[in-house]
């Protein structure tokens, strides 16, 4: 399940990708099948582990281009262990919301992307976000849990401030929405409530079978309540006295 709308984030082989906070890797995964060159960076050790089998086993698979490379590695995204200008792409994807100095983060983003190049950054949208901090405290009061909760306009004014240049935004996951509302009614650990699986099984359902009337839905609940907002921005290249001011 992508929340980030390659449509809309051009992605070409060759690129090199960094998915800072990669998590379970699906956006990682994505952009190795596109024949990127991936690095998936997480600070929790296990799920780096399981992402570096499953490239092994893309690999041994064949789903991947020739030329695409994959490595998965921990990290701390406040002090990214790469060069200035390393890549291409950058991809954060439901994760700035768990980290207090989230203008370090795009700092060290910003730091590690070449001129010219491409960031996707996507959080929870701050309307199903705050009906679910209403409806239950354990659902974000818990370590490493959502800090934040970001107001579209919030976020585009960091990214600006941070030297990026948005170009675009989009909501997605409207389906996912009641089913975080339902678990927070019910108990973001009660899985056995009726209504939450219930619902589950919608949404298994629909990420394996991608039936058309499940995709119609969404797409026209994504503007209501999708349950991420989504934006991309490039990093402006420097102008042409700047950049002598810089070198000299």
């Amino acid at each position: 399940m992508l929340t980030v709308d390659f449509s809309r984030f051009p992605l070409a082989p060759g690129d090199r990708v960094l998915d800072l906070g990669c998590g379970a890797g699906r956006h990682a995964f994505e952009c190795y099948r596109r024949g990127a060159r991936v690095v998936a960076l997480d600070r929790n050790g296990e799920e780096i582990r399981e992402v570096a089998k499953w490239f092994a086993a893309m690999e041994e698979a064949g789903e991947a281009p020739a030329g695409a490379t994959a490595t998965a590695m921990e990290g701390d995204a406040l002090a990214l262990p790469f060069p200035d200008e390393s890549f291409d792409v950058v991809i954060i994807s439901e994760v700035m919301e768990h980290i207090p100095d989230d203008k370090g983060v795009l700092a060290e983003m910003v730091r590690v992307l070449k001129p010219g190049g491409r960031i996707a950054i996507t959080v929870p949208r701050y309307g199903p976000e705050k009906v679910c901090w209403t409806l239950s405290d354990a659902y974000h009061e818990v370590e490493g849990g959502h800090i934040r909760i970001y107001k579209a306009d919030e976020l585009l004014a960091k990214i600006r401030e941070a030297g990026l240049r948005p170009y675009g935004t989009h909501h997605a996951h409207a389906l996912h929405s009641p089913y975080w509302w339902l678990k927070c009614a019910f108990g973001v650990d009660n899985d056995k409530a009726l209504p939450v699986r219930v619902y589950h099984k919608l949404l298994v359902w629909d990420i394996m079978k991608k039936p058309l009337a499940t995709r119609v839905a969404e797409r026209a609940l994504n503007p209501v309540i999708g349950k991420s907002f989504v934006a991309y921005a490039t990093k402006p290249h420097l102008p042409r006295a700047e950049a002598e001011a810089d070198a000299a």
